[in-house]
């Protein structure tokens, strides 16, 4: 077997439609201020506590670019997994997460249509959806 084939995630004859795989982590404060140095949103409802204390969220929340990238983290090392290569997403913000939150991401395969490989997704903490949509990503053949 090659390098590239020990390194490479599913292929797409390895995939079938129904299979699911999910992603944890809890929201802390360092990965919000991170998050917001690599990505350049600063927006203050998610940096500075008077601020958002203002807002109709009263306290501080994570970006919902932060919960969405652990749908990306899902699709990039676990489903498909290495090899894949993101094509589209669709997003809908429904609810707040906020530091010490632990988001559960959760993909599953919807349709395979040619290379195509389509997913529903969604982000839940405890039993609150907070994002949901769908993604399309390219997988390869067995070489």
């Amino acid at each position: 077997m090659s390098d590239f084939e020990n390194q490479h995630g599913y292929f797409l004859e390895d995939l079938s439609v129904g299979m699911a795989e999910q992603f944890a982590k809890t929201v802390t404060e360092a990965d919000i201020v991170l998050f917001a140095g690599v990505s350049g949103d600063t927006n203050p409802v998610h940096l500075n506590a008077e601020f958002a204390a203002q807002t109709m969220f009263k306290e501080r929340i994570a970006h919902g670019m932060l919960s969405a990238s652990f749908l990306s983290t899902i699709f990039g090392t676990k489903l498909p997994g290495p090899g894949a290569i993101y094509m589209s997403q669709s997003l809908v913000f429904k609810a707040p997460v906020c530091i010490g939150d632990t988001v559960v991401a959760e993909v599953t395969l919807r349709e395979i249509n040619g290379r195509r490989v389509s997913f529903d997704c969604a982000c839940r903490v405890g039993e609150t959806i907070v994002l949901e949509g769908d993604a399309t990503l390219m997988v390869s053949k067995r070489p």
